[in-house]
């Protein structure tokens, strides 16, 4: 028998959309009109832009680098506009191949704390070490901000060994009298003798007057520019130094490296410098004898280009009345 066909009124319009059998309309894709042709195909190229970038329809592969090759990365992208750049690449890639070049995502904390203890018994400074797990550090920093990888720094829950802090150490007058006879009676390099005199009157580090550009010893003044900050530091000089360091300039031209050189003249004088300052006990010695002599300490922290006051409160102990109320003030002289 026939089924026989609905009423006209209860026929479907044949022009209304029909769901698929098993499914319901709530299923069907959703529809969008557009007036124009033009309009129609920017919404569809809006849409496929998007699903491409959808990590959920389109995952990214995971970063399969090694860590030497996200050290040369970081290198590319950041490391060589650093001053010391090319010699801190050098010293991550040893440490990438100490640390057996595992996958950037995967490397842990556990992986360098253990490194770290092995370099610790074969002698190496905490100092060294704290400055590497920071070098480290910082390529994941900087890559992670860029953009480069996806992951967050696998090392940021590593801390830094603990360091006893150490007394500073600078010379008298009678050991910087002792110092510059030597300079001045080794034969060689002009150089050095010069160099240690600016920076005993300036605090300066050994590379920024290396690096003094001749035009701007003026007026009295020194002015700085290759300095560590990347800030420009102008600092007074008497008018005997600046003579003599005109005239040296003049001369010799520009400075040459040769800090080795006040190196070797250094322990040949047997003078008592902690390993490792060399050069740098003339900026101690500076910054000592201006606080004994009563300079302050804000204005020892511009002369220095310290950009922060805690590093130049390391000399703050030998001000002749630091902490003074401690003996004026004990429970002790009021008994």
């Amino acid at each position: 028998m026939h089924a026989r066909s609905p009423p006209a009124h209860q026929r479907s319009n044949p022009h209304e959309s029909r769901a698929p059998r098993g499914r319901t309309t709530d299923c069907l894709r959703p529809r969008r009109r557009f007036k124009t042709k033009a309009e129609a195909v920017r919404f569809e190229s809006l849409v496929r832009q998007r699903l491409v970038q959808d990590a959920e329809w389109n995952p990214k592969p995971k970063d399969k680098r090694r860590l030497s090759e996200l050290v040369d990365r970081w290198f590319d992208l950041h490391g060589h506009t650093l001053s010391d750049g090319v010699r801190r690449k050098e010293i991550l890639q040893t440490l990438a191949k100490e640390l057996r070049d595992p996958l950037g995502r995967e490397l842990t904390g556990n992986q360098v704390n253990e490194l770290r203890r092995k370099q610790i018994e074969k002698g190496v400074a905490g100092k060294t070490l704290n400055n590497r797990l920071g070098y480290l550090k910082a390529v994941f920093n900087e890559l992670y901000q860029l953009g480069e990888i996806e992951y967050r720094n696998p090392l940021e829950r590593v801390r830094p060994i603990k360091l006893q802090e150490r007394a500073l150490s600078f010379l008298s007058l009678e050991e910087i009298a002792v110092l510059l006879e030597a300079l001045d009676a080794r034969d060689g390099s002009p150089h050095p003798p010069i160099i240690a005199r600016v920076c005993l009157a300036t605090g300066a580090r050994w590379g920024e007057v290396e690096g003094l550009d001749p035009a701007l010893v003026r007026n009295s003044t020194v002015t700085f520019a290759n300095t560590k900050s990347k800030r420009t530091r102008t600092i007074p000089i008497n008018a005997e130094l600046e003579k003599a360091l005109k005239a040296h300039l003049a001369r010799h031209g520009h400075f040459t490296h040769c800090m080795e050189t006040f190196r070797r003249v250094l322990r040949a004088t047997k003078l008592n410098v902690p390993q490792g300052q060399a050069s740098h006990i003339l900026r101690h010695t500076f910054a000592s004898h201006f606080i004994m002599n009563g300079g302050n300490i804000l204005t020892l922290q511009k002369i220095l280009g310290h950009t922060s006051l805690t590093m130049t409160m390391r000399y703050a102990h030998l001000s002749p009345d630091h902490l003074q109320d401690a003996v004026r003030l004990n429970p002790l002289d009021q008994t």
